[in-house]
């Protein structure tokens, strides 16, 4: 320590106005920077002619020989000896506490060289493998590097503290409470990494979650964010999906369509499924193989049902719908000009209501035999006849069609 004071009062005598100790500092701090810009470019061309742990050793020693000798500058030139001297007086620094620090600033320096060659060996160990994806990587990378900062953080502790058994078991106290306060986080993080590993889908798979569908563009550890097919951007959280079910359409690059056709009970049905296999399997969206189907699914209300299946490569929202759209159209183009009736949706209603109805209000009779008489009231007396009211009898038939037409 004596020897480093010792530069450090030499500096402040040597350089003694003040412009030539801002000319000083500027310099230093100058070449600092230079370091730092060229910092990733030296690794890189020492790694190229040598092995690429010495471009990591070498980059790492001189960025850390520049910082230590920009400090020593500063601090000598702008004499500032005498306030380490003091500091060092009162905090009673002595050899023990030195060689500790000595020691931590090596392994903080040896944790930064291992955490690249680290993550060096799982970009050539993963990255030739194609069953891993490059945010597959990153996810290894990221934690390898908690692991490796964890283990450093507790080595560096246990140069300075003896007994580290205390501090371990608070933080084991601490983890449990920040668990259990924040367990759904932390779910929704474990969730992620399983979906990250897991690998149901991928950026640009087509999925559908929760009756939501779309492009994934991210996968985060918290959320995966879909593109909706209405250009909406749909934050999932990763808890919600690994609980859901979750269909990926564009998992084996080709998607299975089906449509509906009905055809006229009067017309020759297989027929028209092989008139609809041939024109469907000849479009360009559709696949060779596996080839078109066309099963006979129902009777319908008013047609014999066909279930037109082909596939489609790439799929896509875009190219689902043409794909669709030109089936059902050749399809049709193609009935019409071989004379099969594609019919509409048909509907007979009936009915038929019929009653005798005896009217009978409870008065007595007003009439009798066609005769009246007058009543001590003044008026009529048809009591003596015998009144009798029947209602005839009333049908309704009725038909209601809402339309029938043969294409």
């Amino acid at each position: 320590m004596s020897e480093v004071l010792a530069v450090l009062d030499w500096l402040a005598e040597a350089v003694e106005s003040v412009e030539l100790k801002l000319a000083v500092t500027v310099a230093a701090v100058g070449v600092l920077c230079i370091v730092l810009v060229s910092y990733s470019r030296l690794q890189s061309v020492v790694s190229e002619r040598s092995k690429p742990l010495y471009g990591d050793v070498i980059s790492t020693a001189v960025l850390t020989t520049t910082f230590l000798l920009t400090l020593t500058v500063v601090v000598g030139v702008w004499d500032q000896a005498d306030t380490i001297r003091e500091g060092y007086a009162q905090l009673d620094l002595g050899g023990e506490i030195l060689a500790k620090a000595i020691v931590s600033f090596i392994l903080i320096v040896g944790t930064l060289i291992f955490r690249r060659f680290v993550k060096r060996v799982i970009d050539e160990l993963l990255g030739s493998a194609s069953a891993v994806t490059a945010h597959q990587r990153e996810i290894s990378h990221r934690i390898a590097q908690v692991i490796i900062w964890s283990v450093s953080l507790v080595v560096v502790l246990g140069v300075w503290i003896d007994d580290l058994s205390g501090l371990l078991v608070g933080a084991g106290f601490l983890g449990i409470v920040v668990g259990m306060a924040a367990r759904q986080t932390l779910g929704t993080v474990l969730a992620g990494f399983v979906l990250m590993f897991d690998r149901p889908f991928e950026i640009g798979d087509w999925i559908e979650v929760e009756d939501r569908e779309g492009i994934v563009t991210d996968i985060s550890i918290v959320n995966t964010r879909i593109r909706s097919f209405d250009g909406e951007y749909v934050m999932v959280p990763n808890d919600v999906i690994s609980s859901s079910m979750v269909t990926n359409r564009s998992k084996r690059g080709r998607l299975r369509i089906e449509i509906d056709v009905g055809v006229d009970y009067e017309d020759d049905v297989e027929r028209a499924a092989e008139i609809a296999e041939t024109v469907v399997g000849d479009l360009e969206h559709t696949l060779s193989a596996p080839g078109t189907q066309v099963v006979t699914k129902e009777f319908g209300d008013s047609a014999v049902v066909l279930g037109v299946r082909f596939w489609i490569d790439r799929p896509s929202s875009k190219r689902r719908w043409r794909a669709r759209t030109a089936a059902i159209n050749a399809i049709k183009r193609e009935f019409a000009s071989e004379g099969i009736g594609i019919p509409f949706p048909q509907r007979e209603l009936s009915s038929r209501a019929g009653a005798d109805v005896r009217v009978d209000d409870g008065a007595p009779p007003r009439n009798a035999g066609g005769t009246g008489e007058t009543t001590p009231g003044g008026g009529t007396d048809e009591a003596d006849g015998a009144a009798a009211s029947e209602q005839a009898t009333r049908g309704e038939e009725y038909r209601m069609t809402e339309g029938r037409n043969d294409d």
